[in-house]
């Protein structure tokens, strides 16, 4: 295989699958990784990835922000393995918290059919899924929905949330990393989700691993400010270890 060749299929499975490890790809591509580190060295110079720790993520995974039409379907399988073992987190007859995205809406999906819980969302489609479950007690949070996550954000929601306080609350994050923690695309979002920290007694984020080392422009969260990070076992063993060393406890699934 040419060079531009083996490049073009590096460069297509980050983007299918929103990164891609340097050790992976060599096993893979039956080469070497010091051919893979170049690969790569040489698609961020042509400016279509970002080189991370052990691998890389297409650059517009940084600069374009995924509707949930397009996240929805990706990772799907990490992202019921996550939310299984979130399950484990829920408090025993208290409330919970569910923000907004594909993995935490993995967890509504995921709940027990008869679950005596109260659930804070702000998110229609979440809200939609526990609208069926009778025994739930709904409190949606309003707000200015935006159209690329399906999230309530802005001063109201956050005016709500200040006034609760929540059992449980499983964040999603578009990015999460040791220097800069959990991090979002959107200004508003950022702000409704770092109301949602301050409402949680323990915060559990769930995120898969293609999350990982990802920064975006506005953080929401300190890693020292969550308790649990949920991800799968994509995530490489080395950051798993520094994530543990910032605070949070880590699982992978």
């Amino acid at each position: 295989m040419y060079a531009a060749e083996r490049q073009q299929m590096i460069l297509g499975s980050a983007r299918a699958e929103g990164r891609v490890e340097v050790a992976a790809l060599a096993e893979r591509l039956s080469v070497t990784s010091e051919t893979i580190r170049r690969d790569l060295t040489a698609l961020e110079r042509r400016g279509l990835i970002t080189r991370m720790h052990g691998g890389a993520v297409p650059v517009e995974a940084l600069t374009h922000e995924l509707g949930m039409d397009e996240r929805v379907g990706r990772r799907a399988a990490e992202k019921q393995r996550i939310a299984q073992r979130a399950l484990e987190e829920l408090p025993e007859g208290g409330t919970l918290l569910l923000d907004a995205g594909t993995s935490t809406l993995a967890i509504a999906q995921a709940l027990p059919p008869r679950t005596p819980f109260t659930v804070v969302a702000n998110s229609p489609a979440i809200c939609a899924v526990l609208t069926t479950m009778p025994e739930i007690t709904l409190i949606q949070i309003g707000g200015r929905v935006r159209a690329t996550t399906g999230a309530a954000v802005g001063r109201w929601a956050c005016e709500a949330l200040d006034e609760l306080t929540v059992d449980v609350g499983f964040i999603g994050t578009n990015g999460f990393d040791t220097t800069r923690g959990l991090t979002t695309p959107d200004e508003a979002e950022a702000a409704t989700k770092r109301a949602m920290v301050r409402a949680c007694c323990t915060t559990v984020v769930v995120a898969d691993a293609s999350k990982a080392t990802a920064t975006h422009l506005h953080r929401f969260a300190a890693l020292d400010d969550i308790d649990l990070l949920i991800t799968d076992t994509g995530l490489d063993a080395e950051v798993a270890e520094t994530l543990r060393t910032a605070g949070p406890k880590v699982v992978t699934v």
